[in-house]
């Protein structure tokens, strides 16, 4: 059997994305057959490949895991916490298979929040390139004028780096909040807050509602479901057609 990318042999075996065994390779943390490699060396399914000691199981998936959950605030994105802060996996009850969560939702942010051991899919939502939508519902405080949210809408320098412009909506507005629907297609580490923080707006909730054609809808905090046949389909086609 031809060798194949060690990256994807890792996120095939569901341990983490394609993204993340780069990552891990990168900082030398991947051996094959015990001996340290590089990006871009290559293995077959009968290596030996472990992970910080950590043998994996690379026998290629064939049932794959597709799900969403309505993250709550108060939990952070990480299969564990070592200061013993309570994780999205400890939700995932009644789930055999190991999966793990695409993209990050910050503690105090909540809403939608995928999780799969689909490595190739996980990469192909994340990856830059795609510029995948996600949609927030933001509650900001105190007020809010016209030339913030024009501010809000245009690109902005963050981490040297200026960033896709946003669309930026005024859902309700009452006396000291106001409630915003904000959409990026990029996805930045705590990116919705440092936009408010700029323009001088103080978030007091962040609830993802949307990511490409996925809705958030009714499903109740703390609580996930499989994504349906339907959902699939249309977000592989936004994954294709926005890349």
């Amino acid at each position: 059997m031809a060798k194949i990318r060690i990256q994807k042999i890792i996120a095939e075996s569901g341990y983490c994305s394609r993204r993340k065994a780069e990552e891990l390779i990168s900082k030398r943390r991947v051996k094959v057959n015990g001996r340290p490699i590089k990006l871009g060396d290559k293995a077959g399914y009968k290596d030996i490949i472990t992970i910080d000691g950590e043998r994996i199981n690379i026998v290629k998936r064939k049932n794959y895991i597709y799900l969403m959950m309505n993250k709550p605030r108060g939990y952070i994105t990480t299969a564990s916490d070592q200061l013993g802060r309570r994780c999205v996996m400890d939700l995932l009850n009644g789930v055999e298979e190991r999966v793990y969560p695409i993209g990050r939702l910050d503690r105090n942010s909540e809403g939608l929040l995928l999780f799969t051991n689909d490595g190739n899919f996980a990469n192909s939502i994340m990856h830059p390139s795609r510029h995948v939508s996600k949609s927030y519902r933001v509650t900001v405080r105190p007020d809010i004028s016209d030339e913030q949210l024009i501010k809000l809408s245009e690109s902005m320098e963050i981490d040297g780096r200026m960033t896709i412009p946003a669309t930026v909506n005024v859902l309700n507005k009452q006396e000291g909040r106001v409630v915003l629907l904000i959409t990026i297609k990029e996805g930045r580490n705590r990116q919705i807050r440092r936009m408010c923080e700029a323009v001088g707006l103080e978030v007091a909730r962040l609830r993802r509602v949307s990511l490409g054609p996925l809705k958030l809808g009714m499903l109740k905090p703390g609580t996930y479901r499989e994504l349906t046949g339907e959902e699939l389909r249309a977000i592989r086609n936004a994954i294709g057609k926005e890349g």
